[in-house]
């Protein structure tokens, strides 16, 4: 783009290849970013809520994915508009940052650029509109603040994080399992919570599936699931007090990195060698013996030979287990990983109280179970399913439960969930929007205006009149304003009170959502000129 001036000093713009270009500016350009925002929340609404539908998404290679998470379903998508790309961003970065509601906050965006329109269509600028927006979100976040309630847990009385954790799973697939995965998922992370620092890291939590079993054989491990077997099938299948030898060495003869040739010209230069490489692997099995150890995870594989021998000295042994999951094996044991046999020694073993193979169904999958470990600060999630789809949903609702009780830990505040937080924050949006004369004031309204939205899709996609159910429940608040637990009857319980049907979210999830959704929509308002290679 050049920008040139004519004979009487009137600027121009010259653009490269100027045919092949589209150009929109002003208010086309406000009005065609609006809509493409708007046809991505449009997507998603449907799958907000304990009712909300499920996607199927095809990806290139065939692989097909059945969910209706909020964040999966914008990744998979295959999204050309550079707007509808904005919406994808927002979905990852409340992911990313909370792990928890982004649906919500999509089809919170899509509300936001909806009553931006009409404010567009009355003439005000979209700037102002902007600003009133970014007030609005302001006053929201701050009730919120003092609409929210602190709760108070231990590890003994952990029934608040689990019914948090069910609020979350209800809207998912799982959710005629809710109660024994959230429990699972609270369970976990209290195994490698930081109490004191308020701190979870969630890579000691490691999330296994096998196809096969029902859901409700799902189940929490203290210590680490690997999925692979001893190497050699006569080697014992269950070693109790174990001490393990981490090895990220291979057993095998060291070859020099060097190019090299070795001539063999008689029977004995052959048998020569031979007996060397039996010794090499003679002198590394002795060392591992030596310290003490009674079974052997190495990184690498080994040959036929070094198993035999294994086998033969009785000392177990598995192979090719992943870096990672060595990683997570030496943090459960107390060990440390060994890079070379000369540093291997007795301080450097982990232990563990029982090591066992298991078998599953009548196929030959086995997998390793490492329980009882020195040091349980990384557990398994280990997940059973119908089928590989049904898995991966499971694990993306579990990655989502163990974000919230995470989240739970950092900060003990909640809001009440089904709407109750959105429908008390568009009233005290509304009431404030009187303090402010400038125009400003509309887009204020505007923004309480947007907060319905979420109970009305919620009301929507539970198959009841959203307009009415929205209606009565706002009337409930109106009346009683110092109690903000109204919300939509999703699950046709009988009572709009969330504090009965314990429907929680964590506060700082709220407040994200509102943050990142006024964000995007200032973003998008504030493009006015839209420069792209046209479709032909």
């Amino acid at each position: 783009m050049a920008l040139a001036f004519d004979e009487f000093g009137r600027p121009f713009i010259i653009l490269r290849e100027q045919d092949q270009k589209t150009r929109l500016r002003g208010i086309d350009a406000q009005k065609a970013n609006i809509a493409a925002g708007k046809a991505v929340a449009r997507i998603l609404r449907s799958s907000l809520g304990p009712k909300g539908m499920d996607k199927m998404l095809q990806g290139p290679d065939g692989d097909v994915t059945i969910t209706n998470d909020g964040a999966t379903i914008l990744e998979q998508m295959d999204v050309d508009n550079q707007i509808a790309k904005l919406m994808v961003e927002l979905s990852r970065s409340q992911d990313y940052e909370i792990g928890d509601g982004t649906t919500g906050v999509v089809v919170m965006a899509g509300a936001l650029l909806e009553q931006a329109e009409r404010q567009l269509d009355r003439g005000i600028h979209p700037i102002r509109i902007a600003e009133g927006y970014e007030m609005a979100s302001r006053v929201a976040v701050e009730h919120l603040e003092r609409i929210s309630q602190k709760f108070e847990f231990d590890i003994s009385n952990y029934e608040p994080l689990v019914q948090t954790c069910m609020t979350t799973l209800s809207s998912k697939i799982v959710n005629r399992c809710k109660r024994s995965l959230a429990e699972i998922a609270v369970k976990a992370v209290l195994a490698v919570a930081d109490l004191e620092r308020k701190d979870v890291n969630l890579d000691l939590i490691k999330i296994e599936g096998k196809v096969g079993g029902n859901l409700e054989d799902t189940e929490l491990i203290y210590g680490i699931l690997v999925d692979k077997d001893m190497s050699h099938p006569q080697m014992p299948k269950q070693i109790e007090d174990a001490h393990i030898a981490i090895l990220t060495c291979p057993f095998e003869p060291p070859k020099p990195k060097t190019k090299h040739k070795v001539d063999i010209d008689t029977v004995e230069k052959f048998e020569t060698l031979r007996k060397q490489e039996q010794q090499y692997f003679d002198e590394m099995v002795q060392k591992c013996k030596d310290v003490g150890a009674t079974l052997v995870i190495c990184q690498w594989g080994f040959d036929d030979e070094a198993n035999h021998l294994l086998m033969h000295r009785n000392l177990p042994a598995v192979r090719w287990v992943g870096g990672v999951e060595l990683e997570l094996i030496a943090i459960a044991t107390g060990g440390r990983i060994v890079p070379r046999f000369q540093e291997l020694t007795a301080e450097k073993l982990g232990k563990a109280g029982m090591v066992r193979e298991k078998s599953f169904g009548t196929t030959k999958e086995r997998m390793l179970y490492i329980e009882h470990c020195a040091n349980s600060k990384a557990v398994t999630i280990f997940i059973r399913g119908g089928n590989k789809m049904m898995i991966e949903e499971t694990k993306r609702s579990i990655h989502d439960a163990l974000c919230v009780a995470r989240n739970l830990i950092r900060n003990k505040s909640i809001v009440y969930g089904g709407g109750a937080a959105e429908i008390a924050c568009s009233l005290a949006v509304d009431a404030a929007a009187d303090k402010y004369p400038g125009v400003e004031q509309y887009a204020i309204r505007a923004f309480a205006e947007a907060l319905d939205s979420v109970p009305m899709a919620l009301a929507e996609n539970s198959g009841l009149q959203p307009i009415e159910t929205l209606s009565a429940v706002k009337s409930q608040q109106l009346k009683v304003r110092e109690y903000p637990f109204y919300g939509i009857d999703c699950n046709d319980v009988g009572t709009n009170d969330m504090r009965e049907q314990n429907v929680f979210e964590t506060l700082i999830g709220k407040q994200q959502q509102i943050l990142l959704a006024t964000q995007v929509v200032k973003m998008i308002l504030k493009i006015d000129d839209v420069i792209s290679n046209s479709e032909y």
